[in-house]
């Protein structure tokens, strides 16, 4: 896996194609046929004529395999947050969010005009609080799944524990953690086994490990005909190409053979093991982050990874919190061992 940057070529830690499925020649092949018989646009919104029988194959079956009743595609993770919480929620709503949350979420909070009460970083017990001391007619739990800077993960099991003793919905953003998290994949809410809860929502995407474009919302069949009359950034967005989405039908025929799901799995679990002297954080997904402090210190950590042949970028308030600049590190199948050997040695030098 390399990024060009002037003459040179890089080896790239930064990329979110966790399974290397963006190059993938059965994906690629799927999207260049989908171009031959169907043309590049899709010509129009889902609801005016851009509703190919394609996207509803690929509906059906992502929502199978992460075992909810049903599921809608969307353009963007991005147009999936903002319009699912600006179509779940009004002024009269309460919304209970992780300040690490994603900036979509946080946007989508912000345009929805509830109110909105943060809680600390994975501080469940804060959140308790919250909810005893705000009631609502309408209440929402907000996560992410896989936090993308971090790569810790939310505790799905107690968050659903609290929606159901507050009676509240859950919306979990679990883009980075479908197609990486668990033996099959299939993501944080089938490792925790609450996948398809009634007050469970969840958002995954086709941007990261499968290689290709747009995101997608689960849960109820009640939940997802209502979005479907509902989801602005759904309804007035051209739909998605039916090149895209025959790329991310094929990359999900890929993931659920195991085989990509393992190997990321064995490259992760070897970097772990090499990388044990040096202060990577304790994540056990493929985002890997190595904490710094200053921002001085992560630039320089970062060029000197280029003059190395590596390409890490430096992550910076206010992406991050202030005094947590850092290396954000990402291991995908793409990867060698010998690449990740030559990553260690680099980042041992700095």
């Amino acid at each position: 896996m390399y990024i060009h940057l002037g003459e040179r070529q890089l080896v790239n830690f930064a990329s979110n194609d966790y399974l290397g499925l963006s190059f993938h020649p059965y994906v690629c092949t799927a999207a260049r046929d989908a171009i031959d018989n169907h043309g590049l646009g899709s010509g129009a919104s889902r609801l005016v004529s851009g509703d190919d029988p394609m996207l509803h194959t690929l509906e059906a079956r992502l929502a199978h395999w992460k075992g909810y009743q049903s599921c809608l595609i969307v353009g963007s993770g991005m147009l999936a947050n903002i319009g699912l919480l600006q179509a779940l929620a009004n002024r009269h709503t309460h919304i209970f969010a992780d300040k690490l949350n994603h900036a979509s979420l946080v946007d989508g909070v912000l345009l929805s005009n509830a109110t909105s009460h943060r809680f600390g970083h994975l501080n469940t017990e804060q959140l308790d609080q919250l909810l005893n001391a705000h009631a609502a007619e309408k209440r929402i739990i907000v996560t992410d799944g896989v936090f993308s800077m971090d790569g810790d993960c939310a505790d799905l099991n107690r968050l659903l524990q609290l929606a159901e003793q507050h009676e509240t919905l859950l919306l979990i953003d679990d883009a980075h953690g479908t197609g990486t998290v668990g033996t099959e994949g299939r993501g944080l809410s089938s490792e925790y086994g609450i996948a398809g809860h009634s007050r469970l929502i969840e958002v995954g995407t086709f941007g990261k490990a499968f290689g290709s474009y747009g995101a997608f919302i689960l849960g109820t069949h009640e939940l997802i005909d209502g979005l479907r009359q509902r989801l602005r950034t759904m309804i007035y967005s051209t739909a998605l190409p039916v090149a895209v989405i025959a790329a991310a039908d094929a990359a999900l025929t890929l993931i659920q053979s195991g085989e990509a799901v393992q190997d990321l799995q064995d490259r992760l679990s070897y970097f772990r093991r090499q990388a044990a002297d040096l202060p990577i954080t304790s994540s056990t997904t493929a985002i890997q982050p190595l904490i710094l402090g200053s921002n001085e210190h992560a630039l320089q950590a970062a060029a000197d990874l280029r003059e190395a042949g590596f390409f890490v970028p430096a992550i910076r308030p206010p992406t991050v919190p202030e005094g947590t600049a850092r290396l954000r590190i990402t291991i995908s199948v793409a990867h060698t061992f010998e690449q990740i050997n030559q990553l260690i040695g680099a980042l041992r030098k700095l």
